[in-house]
């Protein structure tokens, strides 16, 4: 009845109304124009990351031609990278295997067991400060910690046990954030059906959360990958292929660096481009495999063969 009355006063020609109507018309055209606005500049800013990914990798693409190639991806003389693509997986695999899991059920007692004491808040505070902290202060207490104190040296499995410290406030955080992301109705269903706490969080809360602590983890390797100052200081320089993790050896970012810095002719910048598309294209084989394996487990969760009550 009011919408009637509404178009009978707009159509007589009610100035008042008329007024109304137009007010209305300008606030639903302004709200309009603000959106459309909102709308080209999130399209702009994501067209112009786009663009800055695709060109940085055309452009190491480009000066990388003519180097890159199996020889040199295969070769482990002075222009092969083969020892310090073993010494970066060797590095990027242990360093996860060690955080990953402690990671991973720290933040399950910090979100499930944990309530907000304060103990707890100095828990958090810990954490948060660990993750500002610089990596070359890594680098130092890796040295004196691992390399001295335990007597590793100089070697892989130091550089991994200070990496692993170094990522373990990433994957806390990551993945609580993650685990919150659970609906509480999930947990009192599973509680309901008389499963245990430790099986609710194992079949219920840790396959829904899965997609987080793949994030974690690749945001984990991409850290690892990217650090040269605490590797420097504790996996060290060797060029030589490492026969185990106890070896000192040199990661394709400590490899960049040197090749960047001895560079005397346009051929040493040529193999660092190469080795940067070599570093590249390593990242993303790990990336893919992380994600692969998520996928895997949530296919089993889906059809029942794991996670299931």
């Amino acid at each position: 009845m009011v919408n009637n009355w509404y178009e009978m006063n707009t159509k007589s020609g009610n100035p008042a109304i008329r007024g109304i109507s137009k007010s209305r018309d300008r606030r639903r055209d302004k709200r309009k124009t603000g959106g459309t606005f909102l709308y080209c500049l999130m399209a702009g800013s994501l067209i112009l990351v786009i663009l800055l990914l695709f060109s940085i990798l055309i452009y190491i693409g480009v000066q990388s031609a003519g180097y890159l190639n199996f020889s040199f991806i295969l070769g482990s003389g002075d222009g092969g990278i083969l020892p310090m693509i073993v010494t970066t997986l060797y590095v990027v695999l242990l360093s996860l295997g060690i955080a990953l899991p402690i990671g991973v059920m720290t933040a399950i007692y910090l979100n499930e067991y944990a309530g907000e004491t304060g103990f707890i808040r100095i828990i958090r505070l810990a954490i948060e400060t660990l993750a500002g902290i610089p990596s070359i202060l890594y680098g130092l207490f890796g040295l004196l910690f691992f390399c001295r104190f335990f007597k590793f040296g100089q070697s892989i499995a130091a550089g991994a046990a200070t990496l692993s410290i170094m990522i373990l406030p990433v994957i806390i955080r990551t993945t609580e954030e993650s685990l919150k992301t659970i609906p509480d109705e999930l947990r009192s269903a599973s509680l309901s059906l008389g499963a245990a706490k430790f099986q609710t969080i194992l079949h219920v809360v840790l396959p829904g959360a899965l997609p987080g602590i793949v994030t974690s983890a690749i945001l984990a390797i991409g850290r690892v990958v990217g650090e040269s100052a605490p590797v420097l200081l504790t996996v060290g320089i060797t060029r030589n292929l490492p026969k185990s993790i106890f070896d000192s050896g040199r990661t394709l970012t400590i490899h960049l660096y040197y090749l960047t810095k001895e560079a005397v002719n346009p051929g040493d910048f040529g193999r660092a481009f190469a080795t940067a598309g070599v570093l590249i294209i390593l990242v993303a084989i790990i990336n893919w495999a992380a994600k692969s394996i998520a996928g895997r487990f949530s296919g089993f969760n889906a059809k029942g063969k794991w996670g299931g009550l």
